[in-house]
């Protein structure tokens, strides 16, 4: 699989919006494409409007699969990017929530 940077603009009034869909896209991949994509973490983001956006990583057969996958979870995908290196300088800094 290759790994993949979604960019999600301004999707969420607020946190209980994000976490429903983040339900949903769980359950998109874990049950109906485990073979095709695996999230792997995302990053939320306070828009300039006030609404939350999102930057997702995800693995994926291809582009076009991890475009399937936000279409049936009811997500946008302003941006599908494929990712050429990792550079870790240093570990995350922030908490982690695991999603459901």
């Amino acid at each position: 699989m290759n790994t993949y940077v979604i960019r999600r603009r301004s999707n969420w009034k607020d946190a209980a919006e994000l976490e429903v869909a983040a339900a949903r896209s769980a359950r998109v991949g874990n049950e109906e494409m485990p073979d095709q994509v695996r999230w792997i973490r995302s990053y939320v983001v306070r828009e300039n409007d006030g609404r939350l956006g999102t930057v997702c990583v995800y693995q994926g057969i291809s582009a076009q699969a991890v475009r399937e996958h936000a279409e049936r979870a009811g997500l946008k995908a302003d941006e599908v990017s494929l990712v050429e290196n990792t550079v870790i300088v240093r570990d995350d800094p922030l908490p982690s929530v695991k999603a459901a």
